[in-house]
């Protein structure tokens, strides 16, 4: 078997059954997970097997005797969160469950496999958690003015949500079908917002375990169009008629207080690897850095709450357009309005991080919970300024994180020719072995080229040139990723004939807020299948407007979130895109 390189292209990882044989450190199929290459840099220079590999990162699960039986409980197989009124605010409640769909496009699906079958590796899909400083001075919520889900009410209830869906996962007991341990949960991108360090730091928190206090600015107060009195947003703590209570949003007196009070996160109990997304990388999602005005705007102490319509659709315009990715007619319409700003208390905590800093606040100890060390980035990427890695996931699967997001900014994705030539390496490498690939963009979104400013030479590629490298290697299983916040799962079939699935996972702050199990199995008679699995978080579907516990809290976010004027009923996706099961010839 073939080794794995680094991101720097330097450093020597080594396979895993070396390691085993080498070491005798305890077997994976006891979900314990490895790294496929060193997180320091001095282990990065040296060349014995095993020093220059990690010790194991964690336990997955504890080791079971037999497999674990086939099970639906606490997944979107046995209930999803369904209406249970018919107008106005619609009240959530336990709906009919989604039945697994086989998908054969790329691979009959053989009679007789159910029995035959053998796991190869699962593990969890979480994308676009999309963690939100709701008071943050630099955001958009006035282009409600334009678009009426441009904000949306659920909002600052972010934290409590992916609490309760880290609460999910340490649950299962499991992969569904299979019963074997899930060994890593993967973050496709989008784990905060607007690129500032507090949502970086309740991320890193959450995913890790620790206490979470959801709140910026006054220590003791909320300052946002939450209780501004406008009537434009939702003013749940106050009696005013505002837009949303007339479409029947609830009066929730200490809903304000109750979300911004200390929250504590159990943090995961399988290891988590980390991918990068346009709203981790830029401000905005949209912004690339550069301007200090808007840097300073987003520390500083007022905020632009309402516009008017006009204004609004032009600003939209320019973000959907992608003429303005440095923020530039953003900037100049905040310093047009600076008699309409409202005062808010600074915080150096709302202010945007680099690439870099992203990188090393995942190495930071304090945020390591049960692994690995960096979350899959390495000191090796600090030092190339890179964001793309590979690690181990089985025996005779690896995974490959990729760096869609471009900083010359704009939310649409795309990668270098370095990182294009790298991919393209990786699975070479390990053509004796089967690749998962994750990135934050789907291929239909990376249509960004613009030059990154830090590489201006290194030419940009888009979703079709990887997908053209990945129909070159037979060892591609799947294309894992996010942003669309959408289920949607495609076929794919090189131009050499290999196929591979590309997966789409919908967002967990848009209704039906889901993550996604993913099982990958040896059939045994010529073909793999791959399982998908979505899951909701832990909150019940049932809603108690007086229960303002964090519980309670969790349960809030998804109905208001299926309440949120202007959202899609259609992020769901259809049923091949949900529960699957998918055939691929082996390659």
């Amino acid at each position: 078997m073939s080794r794995i390189r680094s991101v720097a292209g330097s450093t020597l990882g080594v396979h895993r059954r070396t390691l085993l044989a080498a070491t005798g450190a305890v077997s994976l199929s006891a979900g314990v997970g490895y790294a496929l290459r060193p997180t320091d840099s001095q282990a990065a220079t040296v060349t014995d097997a095993r020093a220059a590999v990690e010790a194991p990162v964690a336990p997955a699960r504890n080791a079971v005797a037999v497999p674990l039986a086939p099970y639906t409980r606490g997944t979107t197989l046995a209930a999803v969160a369904a209406p249970r009124t018919s107008s106005g605010y619609r009240r959530l409640g336990d709906g009919p469950g989604w039945q697994r769909v086989v998908r054969s496009e790329l691979a009959a699906a053989k009679s007789g496999r159910e029995s035959r079958r053998t796991a190869l590796a699962a593990f969890v899909q979480l994308t676009d958690l999309h963690l939100i400083d709701s008071q943050h001075p630099l955001r958009l919520e006035f282009l409600r003015s334009t678009d009426v889900h441009a904000w949306r009410p659920h909002e600052a209830l972010t934290v409590p949500g992916a609490i309760s869906l880290v609460e999910r996962v340490n649950a299962l007991r499991g992969a569904p079908v299979t019963g074997s341990p899930l060994r890593f949960a993967m973050t496709t991108g989008d784990n905060t917002d607007n690129n500032a360090k507090s949502e970086l730091e309740w991320f890193l928190k959450i995913m890790s375990g620790g206490r979470v206090t959801p709140n910026t600015g006054d220590p003791r107060h909320y300052e946002g169009v939450q209780n501004s009195g406008l009537k434009q947003y939702w003013q749940p703590d106050s009696t005013t008629r505002d837009a949303d209570k007339q479409l029947g949003f609830p009066h929730l007196e200490g809903f304000l207080a109750a979300a911004i009070r200390e929250m504590n996160s159990p943090g995961l109990t399988i290891p988590w690897y980390s991918t990068v997304g346009n709203h981790d990388a830029m401000p905005l999602g949209t912004y690339g850095h550069g301007d200090s005005y808007l840097a300073e705007f987003a520390a500083g102490g007022k905020k632009l709450m309402s516009l008017s319509a006009s204004e609004a659709k032009k600003l939209q315009d320019t973000l959907k357009g992608d003429t303005d990715p440095k923020g530039t007619y953003f900037r100049d319409l905040l310093k047009a309005h600076t008699r309409d700003l409202r005062s808010v208390t600074p915080d150096e905590k709302r202010a945007p991080f680099t690439a870099a800093e992203y990188v090393k606040a995942h190495l930071d100890p304090a945020y390591k919970g049960v692994g690995p060390v960096g979350h899959g980035y390495s000191t090796a990427n600090v030092e190339a300024g890179t964001q793309y890695y590979s690690f181990r996931i089985s025996d005779d699967v690896i995974g490959i994180s990729l760096d869609t997001t471009d900083a010359g900014g704009h939310y649409n994705g795309s990668i270098g020719a370095a990182q294009l030539n790298w991919l393209d390496r990786t699975l070479k490498q390990h053509r004796d072995e089967y690749a998962i690939v994750f990135s934050h963009h789907t291929s239909g979104t990376m249509t960004n080229l613009r030059p990154d400013p830090v590489r201006p030479n290194d030419r940009r590629h888009g979703g079709e040139d990887v997908l053209a490298v990945l129909g070159r290697h037979t060892n591609a299983l799947a294309w894992v990723n996010g942003h669309i916040h959408r289920n949607v799962v495609t076929p794919h079939t090189g131009s050499g004939g290999h196929s591979f699935w590309e997966i789409s996972t919908a967002s967990h702050v848009d209704f039906p807020q889901l993550a996604r199990i993913i099982e990958v199995v040896d059939n045994k008679d010529g073909t793999l299948s791959l399982f998908t699995t979505l899951i909701e978080s832990a909150a019940p579907h049932r809603t108690d407007f007086t229960d303002l516990s964090q519980t309670g809290l969790a349960a809030l976010y998804r109905e208001l979130s299926f309440n949120a004027p202007g959202a899609s009923t259609s992020l769901g996706g259809e049923a091949g895109d949900r529960n699957t099961e998918l055939v691929l010839r082996k390659g």
